[in-house]
């Protein structure tokens, strides 16, 4: 496939590491150097459902189609409100779409592993237009009395209109199962015959372990994937990185020995976004008119489970 539009919505409200300081033991100095982060996007009043309508709108309308268009839709959430349905029939009904929908919960690498949902689809002949949209609310998942992790996040949504084509051209999925590394709990509705104890726990991570995961993941599956399709890192424009922490991204770069113009970021004023970090990325990116016709664009994405992903796309 080929991705020709693109979108993204975000909270009005921004939260700077000043702000932070008013009520965490905490401050600009202590977040900045450790993480890359000067403020970020944070739900207030919005409701997900719409962030993320507000996001595939602006991907169908810069994709010059029209809704009904749509043959597929995956969206990539962690957490949202609703248990029941799927956030992709919520956004659906605000959309006023019917096409076939469903939900994918692969944390932060969510959109490379929907691109390959969606180039298989294509591949078996079912689908001609593929909407993504990663729409994410991590802040509500962490304690804001924990300075090691409410911190890191950011909301948002972002989307991707995918249309017939060659542009993809190869995808790597990899997972090392490890639930110890970054988790989280909710407590069940209760029941008459439950006796086991069940806890309701913010998000946990271990971010030392992720740290090296995630470095290790990124380089080896870029490297891997380029040569097994045969291209080289001169051949490659951009390096689309999960935006999860500037230390990461940092030691990404010095690994693949890559110049500092090839990493857009936008961690500074976003934090981590989960899923949709990629594809907001991605559309500003594009909304700058960074990209040109023909430039080969490398994702890679690493998170809970613990999963990641890359995948090279020519634009």
């Amino acid at each position: 496939m080929k991705i020709i539009g693109t979108g993204s919505s975000l909270p009005k409200k921004v939260v700077t590491n000043d702000m932070l300081s008013e009520f965490l033991d905490t401050s600009d100095e202590w977040i900045f150097p450790r993480t890359g982060i000067k403020s970020r996007f944070v739900i207030s009043d919005e409701d997900l459902v719409q962030l993320g309508a507000d996001a595939a709108r602006k991907a169908i309308a810069d994709a010059g189609i029209d809704k009904s268009q749509i043959d597929y839709f995956i969206c990539s959430n962690v957490v949202n409100e609703y248990m029941t349905p799927g956030l992709s029939c919520a956004i659906s009904q605000e959309l006023g779409i019917s096409a076939p929908c469903i939900d994918i919960n692969c944390a932060c690498p969510g959109f490379i592993y929907a691109l390959d949902i969606a180039e298989t689809h294509w591949l078996a002949g079912k689908v001609h237009n593929v909407l993504i949209v990663c729409a994410e609310e991590p802040t509500r998942m962490t304690s804001w009395q924990d300075r090691s992790t409410c911190v890191l996040f950011g909301d948002g949504a972002g989307a991707v209109v995918l249309s017939d084509g060659n542009n993809v051209k190869g995808i790597k999925l990899h997972a090392e199962p490890d639930v110890s590394k970054i988790w989280q709990k909710r407590r069940l509705m209760p029941t008459p015959y439950v006796t086991k104890e069940e806890v309701e726990v913010p998000l946990q991570m271990m971010g030392r372990e992720v740290f090296k995961f995630a470095v290790n993941a990124s380089t080896t599956e870029v490297e891997a994937l380029l040569k097994e399709i045969g291209m080289t890192k001169d051949e490659v424009s951009y390096y689309m990185v999960h935006q999860a922490n500037m230390r990461i991204i940092d030691a990404i770069k010095k690994y693949l020995a890559e110049p500092e113009e090839k990493f857009p970021s936008n961690i500074r004023n976003h934090g981590n976004s989960s899923s949709a970090s990629c594809t907001i990325l991605l559309d500003e990116c594009n909304r700058k008119g960074l990209f040109k016709q023909g430039d080969i664009l490398v994702f890679s994405a690493f998170g809970a489970g613990l999963l990641s992903a890359a995948a090279v796309v020519e634009w």
